[in-house]
């Protein structure tokens, strides 16, 4: 299975494309989009979606993973990244891909088994298990990859789920 995952936001945009088989991941390809900070708004959703669209073209995914969005301080924030998380997702949404939400938390737990594990052993893990040299960067993308894992991870949990069932 083919798996893009999504870290949202509106200056920068990570992804990551898996692919998942018998419980292995192999890394397909990762980047982010960016848009500049002086450039209008409603540009930024529109660079977004045209990339997001050629992203979807280029790979096929099967499933889309994205970060469950959660702010509690600044609300202008939480729009901008929610309008953008919007446009993000229209391309697999025109698409009839199915779309799955990861909260920090759950992704903590999948990867390192800990909720509140720190970045750098996320990306640690995400290293090891896609066996590469280096960790991911940005931040962002190496975010999306992580997702995209954990979603990978949480299929491989229901489907054994699935045999144990009488």
């Amino acid at each position: 299975m083919r798996i893009l995952g999504i870290d949202p936001g509106y200056a920068i945009v990570g992804y990551g494309i898996v692919e998942h088989s018998h419980g292995k991941f192999t890394l397909i390809d990762c980047g982010a989009v960016t848009t500049a900070a002086d450039m209008p708004f409603h540009k930024r959703l529109k660079v977004i979606n045209e990339d997001m669209s050629l992203i979807i073209k280029k790979y096929s995914p099967d499933e889309v993973s994205i970060e469950k969005l959660f702010f509690n301080d600044n609300a202008k924030t939480a729009i901008d990244v929610a309008q953008a998380r919007g446009v993000t997702l229209l391309p697999a949404i025109q698409q009839d891909i199915p779309i799955f939400e990861y909260t920090p938390l759950q992704v903590k737990s999948a990867l390192v088994g800990y909720g509140r594990a720190e970045k750098h052993q996320i990306q640690e893990m995400v290293r090891n298990m896609l066996h590469l040299k280096a960790i991911i960067k940005p931040d962002d993308t190496a975010d999306a990859v992580a997702l995209a894992i954990t979603h990978g991870l949480s299929l491989g949990r229901r489907e054994l789920e699935k045999s144990n069932q009488i």
